[in-house]
């Protein structure tokens, strides 16, 4: 697929991977609008892209406010590209040291927020796009998920994070076999440690060891990294149906 002239949408796009990747997709000619809570950040970053670029505050878990961000996206162009980066972690472990269990509202918030939103903005970003003319060679478009090496890895404090993100993993396949008869491929990054907003509230000490650990490049990951594999995958027409891990080669210990 030619990124040029086709409308992507991006979720989470004020910031982190999410910028990074609308920031890339701009570069390469398309009309990309940026859905995000954060309507100070997303405006202003629509408008520092210009063009076509567009900005919908919404949440990802509600229906009316993503399907009116697919509707904004596919105004410009043929919606062609989703790109799911919205999400959020929690640090809760099952049971804590006063023996009290995990909370059941946090756990189904992550859940909710970094699954359910996910197949939110999935299940309607492809409905509009069945309806657009398909390439010369069929297809119609890509839809790219965000997991994380924590669906494989969970470490101690994350089972919320690792729950929401392995199901994210668990719905590639399927949704792509779903999705495959009408000319739209799926696929899902799977990042290791990477350098976004929120390791920047860490010190440096912390930073350094985190890189550490990984076995090459023994740095954090970018948000560039991070997008440049987004072009990849929406120009790579066959790829389909895959995690791919984003990582360095690290495999996360157990704390």
């Amino acid at each position: 697929m030619h990124i040029d002239g086709t409308a992507a949408l991006v979720s989470g796009g004020a910031s982190g991977l999410g910028e990074a990747t609308a920031r890339r997709l701009v570069a390469n000619g398309a009309a990309c609008t940026i859905l995000d809570r954060n309507a100070e950040r997303g405006e202003a970053l629509a408008k520092e892209l210009g063009g076509a670029t567009t900005f919908v505050a919404a949440d990802v878990t509600d229906p009316a406010q993503v399907g009116e961000a697919v509707e904004q996206a596919a105004r410009s162009a043929p919606l062609r590209i989703a790109v799911n980066c919205a999400g959020l972690g929690l640090a809760t472990r099952l049971v804590d040291r006063s023996g009290s269990p995990h909370d059941l509202d946090a756990f189904r918030f992550v859940v909710n927020v970094n699954l359910i939103g996910t197949f939110n903005v999935m299940r309607l970003a492809a409905s509009a796009m069945v309806g657009t003319e398909p390439l010369d060679d069929g297809e119609r478009g890509v839809i790219v998920n965000t997991a994380s090496v924590a669906a494989f890895e969970g470490q101690i404090g994350q089972i919320a994070y690792s729950a929401s993100k392995g199901g994210i993993v668990g719905m590639t396949l399927p949704a792509a076999r779903d999705l495959s008869p009408s000319g739209i491929r799926v696929l899902t990054i799977a990042p290791g440690v990477m350098d976004t907003p929120l390791l920047g509230l860490l010190p440096d000490e912390g930073r350094q060891a985190l890189a550490a650990g990984v076995p090459f490049p023994k740095r954090l990951g970018t948000p560039d990294d991070f997008s440049a594999l987004v072009v990849h995958l929406c120009q790579n027409a066959y790829l389909n149906g895959e995690v791919i891990r984003l990582d360095g080669g690290l495999r996360m210990q157990p704390r």
